[in-house]
């Protein structure tokens, strides 16, 4: 793609954005700046939303001002980062991104940056407005808002494949793929959000660079994780994943069980159909559930073989759960919080099925009861025969309290008396 020597500038009657639709914080941020005698700009995802007539809910704002210069200004704001530095203007639990205009990064050149085999691992390298948007990555992720004049700048030709839904990397796919194979995901992640093409040039080199992926951090690609599958159109992005023959770099296990048939690739699409309705209805999701959702195949499978050594049900769960962690671990980390009750959710599916005396009161008032119901009800959905088990709970949530004991002591009666055998001697003895 080759740069444009002047400034493509849209002016405010060419473009449907208007001020309106910004956030009232980012109006700050971006008077405060400008006021301040530095260019600000609204820019990425935010200008690429309010111009398809969505409703953004990040406002990112590029600024020629430094990190040390915008820390100044914003007494809320705190500079992060060491990959990239930004700084965070904090408005209650809003945060307002704010990024200095960087330039492109190559091996051997003077400044704060690395790169490493392609990949680049730190870019503070700092540039003009045109030199921003030339390093970003697509296309319709570098387009300008300016508060001065209220126009949209346009470098890199971002608004015919606005208006195309093509998404486009800025530079030679193969190589921008190199500097951080994590673009993969994000192409991805935009193609399902937003309903767009990928470029076939890029398509093609994201089927060729899939293994890149290996090189990015576990911890790293945990969050790319969440973007995927927390942006309200999960289900068709695991097909695209699929598709581009990237899922096996992020759950090999799961992947593996998925190309085999069955119902696992059901099952999942289920919980991801969930999880997209609870998202455009407002709800929270946990991403504990999504992950048990994922390796619940491969826990099954590991817990059926533990059993044949003869463990128990809930034993050979919470084996099969500590081994399937530890080897997803080694592509997408997954912090110990959610590793945690991702386990509960597993040994509670053999909890569920003790119906006599006092336990279901214990399981009902355990804190991880609502997800493992949740759990078992989408496992009765994807073909595993649970009916009369789920009906059962789901009436148990419902009776009043006497009722509850009643059904406790009706599902299995009462409890036989241990008796000690008469060979066996007590301990005293």
């Amino acid at each position: 793609m080759n740069q444009q020597t002047s400034t493509p500038v849209i002016p405010r009657p060419e473009h449907t954005l208007s001020r309106e639709d910004i956030s009232e914080n980012a109006l700050k941020v971006l008077y405060r700046l400008k006021k301040a005698g530095y260019a600000a700009y609204l820019v990425g995802g935010g200008v690429r939303d309010l111009l398809l007539g969505h409703h953004p809910k990040d406002f990112d704002i590029a600024t020629d001002a430094l990190p040390e210069q915008v820390r100044e200004l914003f007494r809320n704001s705190r500079i992060i980062g060491r990959r990239f530095r930004l700084v965070h203007v904090r408005y209650g639990r809003d945060i307002i991104e704010v990024a200095t205009f960087r330039s492109h990064y190559e091996e051997g050149d003077e400044g704060e940056g690395q790169v490493t085999n392609g990949l680049v691992l730190r870019d503070n390298v700092f540039g003009t407005l045109e030199d921003d948007a030339w390093r970003r990555d697509f296309t319709v992720n570098a387009l300008y808002y300016n508060i001065a004049d209220f126009s949209v700048v346009d470098y890199t030709n971002a608004m015919p494949d606005l208006h195309s839904r093509t998404l486009r990397i800025i530079g030679e796919p193969a190589v921008r793929l190199q500097e951080d194979p994590v673009r993969m995901l994000r192409a991805i992640r935009f193609a399902g959000k937003l309903d767009f093409e990928i470029e076939p040039e890029l398509a093609k080199e994201i089927r060729a660079q899939g293994e890149r992926l290996e090189l990015v951090p576990p911890a790293r690609l945990f969050d790319e994780v969440l973007k995927l599958f927390f942006s309200g159109h999960a289900e068709k992005t695991l097909r695209l994943l699929e598709d581009y023959q990237l899922l096996e770099y992020l759950f090999a296990q799961t992947s593996k069980y998925i190309k085999q048939g069955g119902d696992t690739e059901k099952f999942i699409q289920i919980a991801l159909r969930n999880t997209d309705e609870r998202l455009h209805s407002g709800k929270t999701v946990n991403p504990a559930f999504l992950f048990a959702t994922f390796l619940w195949p491969v826990v099954q499978e590991k817990s059926s073989l533990l059993q044949k050594t003869g463990q128990t049900l809930i034993q050979s769960l919470h084996s099969a759960g500590q081994e399937a962690v530890r080897e997803q671990n080694a592509q997408v980390a997954i912090p110990k919080r959610f590793s945690l009750m991702m386990k509960e959710i597993w040994t509670f599916q053999a909890r569920l099925q003790q119906r006599r005396g006092k336990r279901p009161l214990g399981l009902f008032e355990h804190k991880r009861f609502r997800a493992a119901y949740d759990f078992l009800l989408l496992r009765n959905e994807s073909g595993e025969d649970l009916a009369e088990l789920c009906e059962w709970w789901t009436r148990f949530q419902q009776v009043s309290p006497d009722e509850r004991n009643s059904m406790c002591k009706a599902k299995g009666g009462p409890r036989k008396k241990r008796t000690r055998s008469r060979n066996k001697k007590p301990e005293s003895e």
